[in-house]
């Protein structure tokens, strides 16, 4: 999640904490809805999958740079 906020920072794209759900946390990323499961850790293809989504807003590939 902090990979995505920098990111975000220096597009000057909004990651929001939108709320608490019972299993989830709920971020936005202008506009774009992201539940992520409420785990101490992800898993490194779980995460991949969530930096895709984010893809539209931040750039192709934006977490391998």
């Amino acid at each position: 999640m902090r990979k995505i906020a920098v990111a975000a920072r220096r597009q000057r794209a909004a990651w929001i904490l939108e709320r608490e759900g019972a299993n989830h946390t709920i971020y936005t990323l202008n506009g774009l809805v992201f539940p992520i499961p409420r785990h101490t850790e992800l898993g490194e293809i779980f995460a991949v999958e969530i930096f895709k989504e984010c893809e539209d807003v931040l750039g192709k590939g934006w977490w391998r740079k």
